[in-house]
């Protein structure tokens, strides 16, 4: 049984049914653990992405401005304002 995060019918616009297809079976015979592991690595791999456009963005921050917009942009302002309430709200 596929899991609904990897339905048959949804594919990248630049991938062909047939790599869609290798691409599933991949997925498929990889243990749990793996595709864990992969799913962490892309999201830290996500977040440095942002965090070098926020860089981009603001070349006069520091590490822990990068750090608090990073925060705020992955939170929303919210969240971010709950869970830090004295924080600066940096711009991300």
């Amino acid at each position: 049984m596929v899991p609904a995060a990897y339905p048959d019918d949804v594919r990248s616009a630049d991938t062909s049914p047939e790599i869609h297809a290798l691409q599933l079976d991949v997925y498929r015979s990889m243990s749990p653990e793996r595709r864990v592991s992969i799913a962490v690595e892309m999201s830290e791999e996500v977040f440095a992405i942002a965090a070098s456009g926020i860089r981009a963005r603001h070349a006069r921050y520091g590490d822990d401005e990068v750090r608090w917009a990073l925060l705020r942009l992955r939170l929303g302002d919210d969240l971010f304002r709950e869970v830090w309430p004295d924080a600066p709200l940096v711009a991300p």
